[in-house]
């Protein structure tokens, strides 16, 4: 299976349970993998036939920073569910990190894969 990629995506958000959590963003970062058979696109050099990961980034981004969340694994379900419908894709795995949000780790969150890999 061929891949698309979007790594270290970031984007701010009010994300956590705790209630100083609830009054700030906090940033967090985003590695995508999209399922995309690129034999089309490498063949025909047409951007149309392709995954647009502009246009994916673009509404993650604005997803997240519309978003209120208490948890990442919710921010990350919806997100991946909200990829796979409005773009067509059939497979995707997508880390989410929370960075800062545990003393003495660089990140902490969730990686969720959804689909069918071929």
């Amino acid at each position: 299976m061929d891949k698309v990629f979007i790594e270290g995506l970031e984007a701010d958000a009010v994300i956590g349970i705790h209630d100083w959590e609830r009054r700030i963003r906090q940033t967090l970062r985003f590695d995508i993998e999209l399922g995309f058979d690129n034999r089309k696109p490498a063949a025909s050099d047409d951007v149309a036939d392709t995954l647009d990961y502009d246009a994916i980034s673009q509404r993650v981004t604005a997803y997240v920073r519309a978003s209120e969340f208490g948890l990442v694994e919710t921010l990350a379900e919806r997100c991946v569910a909200l990829v796979m419908e409005e773009f067509g894709v059939a497979w995707m795995r997508l880390k989410l990190s929370k960075p800062g949000a545990v003393r003495n780790a660089i990140a902490v969150g969730v990686i969720i894969e959804r689909g069918r890999a071929e």
